[in-house]
């Protein structure tokens, strides 16, 4: 057992040029060579870096790693300015280890079960449909993100949650601001206590008048309004963003692959298996962490009590070792085993959500506009990397009109 000497300055970010959907090819050298490296974070930290599949998941089930915020740094680029996080409010379970994260999580498991999320699929076509009709009338070119991608999860979300669609635009805003990378401190906090403040009274309207959705059904027990209100934070801020961003950069790499996105045309049937392939190849929330609660041998290293260790999704789900010719996006690979959802017992919760949304909104696209494409040349969009999610900022699509 050794311990690493020092050899990365911080986390490789800077993507190969021409080239949006691949991850910094400093990722994939260290994952042939150093696995687990030893890393500076922004703010000073002396932690580690780990770019293998196996490695991160082998992390990720450990208990012996924490999620706790005041226990982790981040390693992306800007965090240097920012303070250190405080242990996680009541109810903001992903910021938790057990036994506090088992008891929330185990209060929403069974609202976001496989057979439930089927359930809701008829709605998101139904809101899928009233979109592409709306694009239709408005007619080309559009902002894929505006008009498409961003408001089909956040109209989800809002009938899942119970929140009025009509304050999508507060909201979305808010959750922006805290995923904002360039983001000064201040503005990160008061997105969050607006917020909080937001699903504070939304907790109290629904104490008081129940209606049909998650938020109300969890009301009805034992948890205070500052823990509901927190659920309500994470599930919102979770609930669209992510989605968005997919179905956005999604679309974009089909549109740069034709000839998948033709494979994908021509049979539906192969829908599930393109989007657990998106979701490899894309690897939005790209970068994840965890800390040493005591000392932990991986790898032949010393990963000491107190060290971070950064988690790299994106390097992990482009491995050879899991995945054959992972540079490659093949909507007919069996991408089974990606973390594009995490591992372990904070594998994230609204997966069967997201991937009802990416399998109803994917094909119903293409389906409706078979001559979509970008309306600007590809260096032209604007990517999303000042943020903790990567994506776009906008698509600007065509097509033919009829």
């Amino acid at each position: 057992m050794t311990e690493s000497n020092l050899s990365l300055a911080g986390l490789p970010v800077t993507r190969p040029a021409g080239c949006p959907f691949d991850p910094p090819e400093e990722l994939a050298r260290l994952r042939e060579q150093q696995p687990l490296s030893r890393m500076v974070f922004p703010d000073g930290h002396v932690g580690w870096l780990v770019t293998s599949h196996a490695l991160l998941r082998a992390v990720l089930a450990d208990t012996r790693f924490s999620s706790r915020h005041e226990l982790l740094h981040s390693p992306l680029p800007g965090a240097a300015s920012m303070e250190r996080t405080p242990p996680a409010p009541p109810g903001l379970f992903i910021g938790m280890d057990a036994p506090d994260h088992t008891r929330y999580r185990s209060l929403l498991t069974g609202k976001f079960t496989v057979r439930r999320m089927r359930l809701l699929t008829e709605r998101v076509e139904e809101i899928t449909t009233e979109h592409l009709d709306a694009m239709e009338r408005h007619g080309p070119p559009v902002d894929l993100m505006e008009a498409f991608a961003r408001p089909i999860p956040a109209l989800v979300i809002c009938e899942l949650l119970g929140v009025s669609f009509a304050d999508r635009e507060s909201f979305q805003r808010h959750v922006a601001t805290v995923n904002d990378l360039d983001a000064t401190p201040e503005e990160v906090q008061g997105a969050f206590v607006a917020l909080q403040e937001y699903l504070h009274e939304l907790v109290l309207a629904k104490r008081a008048k129940p209606t049909d959705d998650l938020l109300s059904d969890i009301a009805d027990g034992d948890l205070t309004d500052e823990e509901l209100t927190n659920i309500g934070v994470l599930l919102l801020g979770g609930g669209f963003d992510t989605t968005a961003n997919m179905l956005a950069l999604g679309t974009f790499a089909l549109l740069r692959h034709p000839g998948q996105l033709a494979a994908l045309r021509a049979d539906p049937g192969l829908t599930d298996q393109a989007v657990e392939e998106l979701l490899r190849y894309l690897s939005i929330t790209h970068t994840g962490m965890r800390t040493a609660l005591e000392d932990v041998e991986l790898d032949g290293h010393l990963i000491r009590a107190g060290e971070c260790v950064a988690l790299s999704v994106q390097a992990a789900n482009r491995d050879p070792e899991k995945f054959a010719d992972p540079d490659t996006l093949d909507l007919h690979r069996k991408a089974v085993g990606h973390v594009s959802f995490g591992h372990g017992v904070h594998q994230c919760l609204g997966q069967q959500l997201a991937r009802v949304e990416m399998r109803v909104a994917y094909p119903a696209l293409i389906s409706r506009f078979p001559t979509l494409r970008l309306a600007v040349p590809p260096e032209e969009v604007p990517l999303r990397t000042d943020s903790d999610i990567y994506g776009v900022h906008r698509l600007p699509v065509t097509w033919d009109k009829a």
